[in-house]
């Protein structure tokens, strides 16, 4: 057996051959009933209502303990992409810069360089430059330039390519450039405190690990001595237990040049693991490049406490109703109430109503999702889908999960009105305040499997039920809309320029 081998991969002989299986049958298309929609699926909160759940919020959690998990494993590389093609095309000692710039496939090239200015690495990258060259202020613009990038990019430099995203400078304040790790633990104090302590865990790769602890270390005095807070910082990593193996085009096991299986890290879904090992009474969860600079943080703060005023008065109702359901023999009356709460407050239809399937229903984990208005950008949603048990219910599903190419699936996408930016608030207690296995809450058939490579050869690769949506298919799933302002991703360098990410 692999496992058996501590030489070998840790993943088992049969989980393999499970795996492989998985390949051969395929994973079944979700199917989507209809998007969800303000007032379908979607709460819509009016401004009382709004600063009535957050004060509530406000008034329980110091009683509370909370947690931030952000997964921040994703290496910088991709943020970068096209000045890495720049470097490989443009020649700094024959070419025309203005020339190269007015070609229409460079028109994000020419974005970054006209606003290079106003990128929070630009004086020290500059700094850097004066220094390895004295009369770098007179070199050609294009050579200039391209050594920019250069510095910026490459290992003899800043590094960025190799630098994971959480460390990459996304801001600037008066005090120099902030990282987007800096800017988590900022955040953090507004919302995710109590008793003037924050709790933070980052899920990183192993060989990043230090960078981040020397950064905290450096960054760690100077956000105390401004926010009073004390921070509790934790790191994890993806387990190699939750790699999957890889597999040829015809379903067969992959074996590499030495006749080994070729296993690979499993996606997002993989956390789940990381996050089950958490313990906390709220659990915030929020990706890593999702960070607005410091004078916007204040508008970012009070939708998350929005949400978790909205999870509070949601888990103390389903506590007080297990309760009644487990410790007495419930009345007719409360059994419709129960069954009424379920269908509006958590928006569930049951094909059959008994006190096993009303306490099934309500004892999981429970989390409210922050949605935002569909602006086109590419990922998942919310959508009522059937699930195999005769029940509907709300969940955020990607479009991987989804056959595109069914005219009537397709149809529903294109009606979707929001998307999932990933904010989300989760209650992983049950009303005896004992952590739940949010394994026992996955649905293993929500995985993905994709066409990728291994050294030049096509492999096929299994990716495990995502983090927020197979992963969390059977908790119990609140959709609560809020601003675009609450969602902005720093997918390339670009995003660095829109205005939440510029200082005021």
């Amino acid at each position: 057996m692999l496992s058996k081998n501590k030489n070998l991969h840790p993943v088992s002989e049969s989980e393999v051959l499970r795996q492989l299986e998985i390949f051969k049958k395929g994973i079944p298309f979700v199917e989507i009933a209809e998007a969800a929609s303000a007032g379908n699926g979607i709460h819509i909160f009016s401004k009382e209502e709004e600063n009535k759940l957050a004060a509530f919020y406000e008034n329980q959690k110091e009683s509370l303990s909370l947690l931030k998990f952000v997964p921040a494993s994703g290496a910088a590389t991709r943020m970068f992409k096209f000045l890495h093609q720049f470097l490989k095309k443009f020649n700094p000692e024959t070419d025309d810069l203005s020339v190269f710039l007015q070609k229409k496939e460079n028109k994000q090239l020419r974005i970054f360089f006209e606003s290079k200015e106003k990128f929070p690495f630009s004086q020290l990258i500059h700094k850097r430059l004066i220094e390895k060259y004295p009369d770098f202020d007179s070199f050609p613009e294009g050579k200039k330039f391209y050594c920019f990038v250069s510095e910026m990019l490459d290992k003899e430099g800043l590094n960025f390519s190799n630098t994971p995203k959480g460390l990459i400078p996304f801001h600037t304040s008066k005090t120099g450039p902030v990282t987007a790790f800096q800017e988590h633990l900022l955040e953090a104090v507004h919302y995710a405190s109590s008793g003037k302590k924050a709790a933070i865990h980052f899920t990183v790769s192993k060989n990043h690990i230090g960078k981040f602890q020397d950064h905290f270390r450096e960054i760690y005095p100077q956000i105390r001595d401004k926010t009073q807070t004390e921070f509790e910082i934790t790191f994890s990593f993806q387990k190699p237990e939750t790699d999957t193996v890889a597999a040829t085009l015809e379903n067969e096991l992959f074996l590499d040049s030495d006749k080994k299986p070729v296993f690979r890290p499993s996606g997002h879904g993989a956390l789940l693991s990381n996050l089950n090992e958490q313990d906390a009474d709220l659990i915030f969860i929020k990706n890593i490049d999702n960070v607005v600079s410091e004078e916007h943080v204040e508008t970012i703060a009070f939708h998350k406490k929005v949400l978790a005023g909205k999870l509070l008065i949601l888990q103390k109702k389903i506590f007080h109703y297990l309760k009644k359901l487990k410790e007495e023999t419930p009345s007719q009356v409360l059994i419709e109430e129960i069954t009424g709460f379920i269908e509006k407050e958590l928006q569930i239809s049951l094909p059959s109503v008994s006190v096993v399937s009303l306490i099934n229903q309500l004892n999981r984990p429970l989390r409210v999702c922050g949605v935002v208005k569909n602006t086109g950008a590419p990922g998942g949603g919310p959508f009522l889908i059937k699930n195999q048990s005769g029940t509907r219910s709300y969940q955020i599903i990607e479009m991987s999960q989804i056959d595109l190419k069914n005219p009537e699936q397709l149809k529903i996408v294109k009606s979707a009105t929001h998307f999932n930016p990933v904010d989300l608030v989760c209650g992983i207690k049950n009303y005896k305040g004992e952590k739940f296995d949010l394994r026992d809450f996955s649905n293993p058939e929500m995985g993905f499997i994709s066409e990728k490579s291994y050294k030049g050869k096509p492999i096929k690769a299994l990716e495990l039920p995502g983090l927020w949506n197979g992963s969390m298919a059977n908790w119990n799933t609140v959709f609560v809309e809020v601003p675009l302002l609450t969602f902005n991703p720093v997918k390339t360098v670009n995003d660095l320029l829109n205005p939440v990410h510029q200082q005021v």
